[in-house]
């Protein structure tokens, strides 16, 4: 039986492509393969009467070729301290169980072909899309910083904007620098690669609001 569940937060991702990912528009990663973290952050949500206000998610992931031709392999990382009606409500929403297809979770769950058993870890995690910064901290298992792309000459931050209007993770996003490194069933140690940032709110049909609707709710820095 299908569940009714929101989310609205901050969402952050890692991979090992050059900045201004071609993924995101359906292009090949820079570097073939496609490995890297992603992690959200809910700052209002709820999944059948249990709230998940301030759950913080993160996933390690490694795909052979562009996301899509899928094989991908995918480990989630959650919160020691979630209750467990909040993390089973966590695990069905991350299943893309009952959602309509071509949403974010959904695809997940059809590209994603091996999923590594789950880390429960105390998570020092925070994102702040205005100052195009955040930080992931999960012991022995992962490491990850953005910052602002900065100018090579002028050492300026530099302010690259992604715009989709007909996103399935996001409709806008910041572009900055990432420093990532996981030492747990997926490897990795990038510096300097792709990373962004935005506000999301999801649901069991994917974005909750469209481009303009999601600009006047969650307007980003100018």
């Amino acid at each position: 039986m299908s569940k009714d569940w929101s989310i609205e937060g901050r969402y952050v991702e890692y991979c090992s492509c050059d900045y201004g990912c071609p993924c995101e528009a359906m292009g090949q990663p820079t570097k073939e393969q496609c490995n890297g973290a992603v992690g959200f952050i809910i700052d209002k949500g709820h999944c059948n009467g249990v709230s998940l206000d301030g759950v913080k998610v993160v996933a390690t992931f490694f795909f052979p070729r562009a996301i899509h031709h899928g094989g991908g392999q995918m480990q989630p990382i959650l919160p020691s301290s979630l209750s467990d009606g909040q993390r089973d409500a966590v695990f069905y929403i991350l299943s893309g169980e009952d959602q309509k297809i071509g949403t974010m979770f959904q695809i997940f769950s059809v590209i994603v072909e091996t999923l590594h058993n789950p880390i429960m870890a105390d998570l020092d995690f925070d994102i702040d899309v205005h100052a195009r910064t955040a930080h992931i901290n999960v012991p022995d298992s992962l490491r990850a910083t953005s910052e602002p792309i900065r100018n090579p000459v002028t050492d300026t931050e530099h302010r690259i904007l992604t715009v989709l209007p007909d996103g399935w993770v996001f409709h806008e996003a910041e572009n900055v620098s990432g420093k990532t490194k996981s030492i747990s069933d997926i490897k990795f140690d990038l510096n300097g690669t792709h990373s962004s940032m935005a506000y999301v709110a999801w649901g069991p049909d994917g974005l909750t609001y469209d481009l303009e609707e999601s600009r006047q709710k969650f307007p980003l820095a100018s």
